[in-house]
């Protein structure tokens, strides 16, 4: 085990994204400085982590001394996780089945991201396609937890939320499909906030599916930096049959009824560590005055299988139209055995495609009833522990590391699906010194009671920092 962070006295110090754009702002260092403490921060620790994809200091640094950039992040170092198109690197989806071209020019979220003033100092890792709850492959070294280096970083924002954690960047994009902001959130010890169905911009090729199940959003170590973001992406792109979010700086007045459920859908119990997070966060929310009730899941275990047949959709499609999905260049004989093994899956049950979407719409109505009578639904972001690296190994069986997947994560996907809203905020720690996060859902567009309700439960139980340990 190693415990890894880079936090230091440079001018970067312990400060979140908002404390660097507002410093850099009043002239106490410039955009340069920052972004050369980010990079030795990096080569700090990446060696152990292996948490960057590509590498893009120099571009980084020519764009840092021609000091051009605005937005709420102006100037603040950050990564691009690298499932999305940054115009001169390369989209590697984690794959090495998937050649190595520079993207031509930026996709539509990348334009949001870089709105925000960030500066791009490379890419961030992920697993194969993002198809799995941890960063690791059979092809090279796997993203580590900084907190604990024998263990999971999550996933799929994996390299971004190891990095984050790990002192070396202040914030940085993450997007989530099943979880992959607020798993690895979790995991790492940070704030991941999935937005609303269309809050940010879509991801192309996931926005012509039947169900879009992926949205773009950004890990952080602070509520602070996940509210300015969102507020900053709503003032380049209003969004149009969404309520404004507008800048949320701190918490509401109004006391919440939150429906508390401790039962995963796969009805495995949760372990030790994580029941015991969960009933201490509900008694805590119960002394700050909002109501808790706990309620029965509000979809029932039919909706694992039409995630699953959905979910092994992509993996299908990769391996089976992956040139027309990726470009030229892509090599079906280099996938991972895991989607391959996911593909599969989908080819014996393909016939349940149409009925499983439906499913999925069904299972939406009801999550989405259940605010008829809560603001908010509070569970944990994952069913156990942040598991060591090798539990879901890629290249293992894959029927065992499937069954496990599905009982790590049997909380986040319904999110997915029905495109609500939903937060990872990191208010525990399991008995190894490894973070728990806790999990909340609101409605469609109530992002703001998610983040008032979030800078409430900072300040009260204010987020262990891995620089302290």
């Amino acid at each position: 085990m190693k415990h890894v962070h880079a936090f230091g006295d440079d001018v970067l110090a312990e400060h979140d994204a908002v404390g660097v754009a507002r410093a850099i702002a009043a002239g106490e260092f410039p955009a340069a400085e920052a972004a050369e403490a980010a990079l030795t921060r990096i080569d700090a620790v990446n060696p152990v982590l292996a948490a960057i994809a590509y590498d893009d200091r120099e571009r980084a640094r020519a764009r840092a001394g021609a000091n051009g950039f605005s937005g709420i992040f102006a100037g603040v170092p950050s990564l691009i996780k690298n499932n999305t198109d940054f115009a001169g690197l390369p989209t590697g989806q984690g794959s090495a089945a998937v050649a190595q071209r520079p993207a031509a020019k930026h996709e539509p979220f990348t334009e949001e991201f870089l709105g925000t003033g960030v500066n791009v100092l490379g890419a961030s890792t992920l697993p194969p396609f993002g198809l799995t709850a941890t960063t690791e492959f059979v092809d090279r070294e796997p993203t580590r937890n900084p907190w604990n280096t024998d263990f999971s970083c999550g996933a799929s924002s994996g390299g971004s939320a190891a990095l984050v954690a790990a002192g070396a960047v202040p914030l940085a994009h993450a997007n989530d499909g099943g979880g992959s902001i607020r798993i690895p959130a979790a995991a790492c010890g940070l704030v991941g906030l999935k937005p609303t169905r269309g809050r940010t911009a879509p991801v192309p090729a996931s926005a012509k599916s039947p169900i879009d199940l992926v949205c773009n959003g950004v890990v952080s170590r602070s509520v602070r930096d996940t509210a300015y973001f969102l507020a900053d992406l709503e003032r380049q792109r209003p969004v149009k049959g969404l309520e404004p979010v507008g800048l949320v700086e701190g918490a509401g007045a109004r006391r919440l009824r939150v429906a508390l459920i401790v039962d995963p859908i796969t009805g495995q119990p949760l372990d030790t560590d994580t029941a015991r997070a969960l009933t201490d966060m509900a008694e805590l929310l119960s002394e700050l005055g909002h109501r808790v009730e706990q309620v029965p899941l509000p979809v029932d275990q039919a909706y694992i299988r039409q995630f699953v047949d959905y979910w092994a959709l992509l993996a299908f499609s990769f391996e089976y139209t992956g040139r027309a999905l990726i470009g030229p260049g892509f090599d079906r004989a280099r996938l991972d055995p895991f989607t391959r093994g996911l593909s599969r899956r989908f080819l014996r049950g393909f016939y349940r495609l149409p009925s499983s979407i439906i499913g999925l719409k069904r299972a939406t109505a009801r999550l989405r009833r259940s605010f008829a009578d809560f603001d908010v639904i509070m569970s944990p972001t994952l069913a156990h522990t942040t598991p060591e690296i090798g539990y879901l190994d890629p290249a293992g069986d894959f029927d065992e590391i499937f069954d496990r997947l599905v009982r790590y994560v049997s909380f986040t996907p319904a999110n997915n699906s029905s495109g609500t809203p939903a937060l990872s905020l990191p208010l525990a720690g399991s008995a190894d010194g490894l973070p728990i996060g806790i999990h909340f859902t609101a409605d469609l567009g109530e992002e703001r009671t998610l983040l008032e309700l979030a800078y409430e439960l900072e300040a009260a139980r204010p987020f262990a920092r891995i620089q302290d340990l």
